[in-house]
């Protein structure tokens, strides 16, 4: 039954890779369960809700990206969505929780919309292939940065925005195990070799003193779905800042969904000869329906997560990957204290490792036109420096189309690049004047 449904033969894979592949790339994004309660209760959201939220927007999300387009990404409520959500629609614009949640939700239908007359994937299929190449390489190096955050090798600095962290620290000395281990074992080809890191990581950060063992009840019912299911409020949905919101989310999930889409699929081999991405619309189908579950549920965007690069490092290849992860966060309903002792100094060896995988596409970029590499140096540098896939991608298109334009090679640009450009050109002047009001 599996064979037929994942087609695991066709891929190059088997059950136990695919589990793996699974618990893996759960144990590097099971940060969101702590994290997106924490950013939206913000709001004033009960946060046990938004825990039970979380994890079931996770859980059909990634099951529908399982079924729908056999692919190993998960899904789950997006980092910078949330917090858009929390500090710039509720605290900074002053609307209600409800009012954010609508929008989401209204977001979700049109993404529905936009997919099925294929809106989306010539989107995505229109992106130059020069971007196409950097996108990988943009992301390698964001999650890079964020292991190297989580690991505390990297700090902030007011001067040089970043520094050296503190050797001192157990959690640098924690991290740097698990990712010196976690390479010995790739070089031996040990299969699991990112999943045996994480573990032997997270027993260090034991008697370090930086992980703590449950000592209460390791099972308990999950809290309940009622004070932020189905809240959404109707009586603003006419106005010009819902509008606004609406396009911000829009925008923002498209391209941190294209992005981490291409970029998960170049590393699995997915993308063909022609830079084509054949599952891209069943996959953006899993993403919109996602989003529009996950508001009925009350939290935010739900969008593709670049963490499932992990899983796909480690072997993942179909959407059986996706299903363990799935199955991963129910069990996290029910055992929350366990999982969520595997600190982020464990999982940071994961991350760099991956990153390391994903920068291999840079060996692709035409250096040697000035019109094809620097868009393609700038969605690269832009992702980690900006923190977001979505300003790499969106600086990337626009100096592509410049440059091609004004160096005699605007034939070389088709036509929905020209309308994507000029959309995101639209949003920077909207972000610039918002900024100067």
């Amino acid at each position: 039954m599996l064979e037929r449904i994942f087609k695991l033969r066709e891929n190059n894979t088997n059950i136990k890779k695919e589990f793996i592949g699974g618990i893996i790339t759960f144990l590097t994004m099971s940060y969101i369960l702590t994290v997106n309660p924490n950013i939206l209760g913000e709001t004033g959201m009960d946060k046990g809700a938004l825990f039970t939220a979380t994890a079931l927007a996770t859980i059909i999300a990634t099951l529908l990206m399982a079924f729908l387009a056999n692919l190993p990404i998960a899904q789950a409520p997006g980092m910078g969505l949330n917090t858009f959500f929390a500090f710039t629609v509720v605290l900074g614009m002053g609307y209600s929780w409800q009012f954010a949640l609508t929008a989401v939700f209204i977001e979700g239908i049109i993404f529905i919309l936009l997919t099925f007359f294929n809106i989306r994937e010539l989107i995505v299929n229109s992106i130059p292939q020069t971007l196409k190449d950097a996108i990988p390489v943009g992301i390698g190096l964001f999650i890079t940065f964020i292991g190297l955050q989580h690991s505390g090798l990297i700090v902030q600095n007011n001067a040089t925005y970043v520094a050296m962290g503190d050797l001192a620290n157990p959690n640098v000395w924690i991290t740097l195990i698990g990712l010196v281990l976690t390479g010995i074992l790739f070089a031996k080809n040990v299969h699991g070799a990112i999943l045996i890191g994480i573990v032997v990581a997270t027993i260090c950060g034991i008697f370090f003193g930086q992980v703590t063992v449950p000592e209460g009840g390791l099972v308990a019912l999950p809290p309940s779905l009622s004070p932020i299911f189905l809240k959404f409020e109707w009586t603003n949905i006419f106005t010009f800042d819902m509008l606004i919101v609406v396009f911000t989310f829009l925008f923002v999930n498209l391209f941190d969904t294209v992005g981490t889409l291409i970029g998960v699929a170049s590393r699995a081999g997915f993308i063909d000869k022609n830079g084509n991405f054949p599952q891209v619309k069943n996959a953006l189908f899993a993403d919109a329906l996602g989003t529009t579950f996950g508001a009925m549920l009350g939290t935010s965007t739900v969008t593709s997560y670049v963490e499932s690069a992990s899983g796909v490092a480690s072997g993942g290849r179909t959407g059986l990957t996706a299903v363990s992860t799935a199955c991963m966060f129910a069990i996290a309903l029910f055992f929350a204290p366990v999982f969520l002792m595997v600190p982020p100094a464990a999982t940071a060896p994961a991350l760099i490792i991956v990153g390391l995988f994903m920068i291999a596409a840079v060996v692709k970029i035409n250096f040697d036109d000035i019109t094809e590499s620097l868009p393609a140096f700038l969605t690269i540098v832009m992702m980690p420096f900006t923190s977001s896939i979505a300003q790499g991608i969106l600086f990337g298109m626009l100096s592509f189309v410049i440059l091609k334009v004004f160096s005699n090679k605007a034939k070389q640009v088709s036509v929905t690049v020209y309308v994507i450009a000029a959309l995101l050109l639209l949003k920077m002047i909207m972000d610039g004047l918002h900024v100067l009001g």
